[in-house]
């Protein structure tokens, strides 16, 4: 089995508005030792984005993969996150939704652009009740989305949030395309879950997981360095191994360290340990 590797989601260091932005946040990800990165694609939070279509050109999205590769890195994959009027997302609202889903599907055709095949996004909130038509409209959405990519070879990779692994991944069989994926944050699961539920959510979701991204939390610090959290990263680590996950580990640290590339390093070197153990 091929080893996981690490790799850095580079809206930790910020937005990307320009080229140059880009290739000094990449610069510092493989000095760190990181073999890929992924970046933010959507003109949206981080604003504005470089690698948005509406924003760069194709020129600089050209100069931008020579860097990556001049650097030895490749891309893990890309986040297209949107957000509707009320959820992070909005895949399931009905206002603004067509926008939202041909923006997405943008995203997949720059993923494929650069080299990607992943992009992830969380898409909104998945109802309990399957006959709620919100349910019913992030089906036919995300399904929409998802056959998109199968077109242009990428991944679609829903991240977990706040709704049960188990969940997710009916939601996933139920769409039915083999372009649909799962980006797991086991941060996110702890937060709104528990330990064990982060442990069993890697083995609910098993070959689904295409994408991770290693961040952790500390309600006391606010701090998301790894390791100095309460994810259950042994237990964790084992799991993804139990399952013969063999994707990026990209760190992912959005709280605000006064020294993120410092930061950055001890999620590096602990998460380096793990996987050498």
């Amino acid at each position: 089995m091929s080893e996981m590797s690490i790799g850095c989601a580079l809206w930790t260091l910020g937005a990307t508005p320009d080229v140059a932005a880009l290739a000094g946040q990449m610069e510092i990800a493989a000095e760190i030792g990181c073999t890929s990165v992924q970046p933010w694609v959507v003109d949206f939070e981080f604003t504005p984005c470089i690698l948005d279509p509406d924003v760069g050109s194709d020129a600089d999205r050209r100069e931008l993969r020579r860097i990556a590769e001049s650097l030895g890195l490749t891309f893990s994959g890309f986040c297209a996150q949107l957000q509707g009027a009320v959820t992070y997302g909005g895949l399931e609202e009905t206002e603004g939704l067509q926008w939202r889903i041909d923006k997405t599907k943008q995203a997949l055709e720059t993923s494929a652009e650069m080299g990607g095949n992943i992009v992830t996004t969380h898409a909104g909130v998945l109802p309990d009740d399957k006959s709620d038509p919100a349910y019913r409209t992030l089906l036919a959405s995300v399904g929409e989305i998802a056959e998109h990519g199968g077109k242009l070879g990428v991944y679609f990779a829903l991240e977990t949030g706040q709704e049960r692994p188990q969940a997710l991944g009916e939601f996933i069989d139920e769409v039915g395309s083999p372009w649909l994926k799962v980006n797991y944050d086991p941060c996110n699961l702890l937060r709104y879950g528990s330990d064990e539920g982060t442990i069993q959510g890697v083995h609910a979701l098993g070959d689904k997981i295409i994408h991770t991204h290693a961040k952790d939390w500390n309600p006391e610090t606010m701090q998301a360095t790894c390791g100095e959290g309460l994810v259950p990263w042994d237990a964790y680590i084992k799991a993804l191994k139990d399952i013969a996950y063999n994707g990026v580990l990209a760190i992912e640290d959005e709280t605000g360290n006064e020294d993120m590339i410092g930061s950055i390093r001890r999620s590096y070197a602990f998460l380096r340990a793990h996987l050498n153990d």
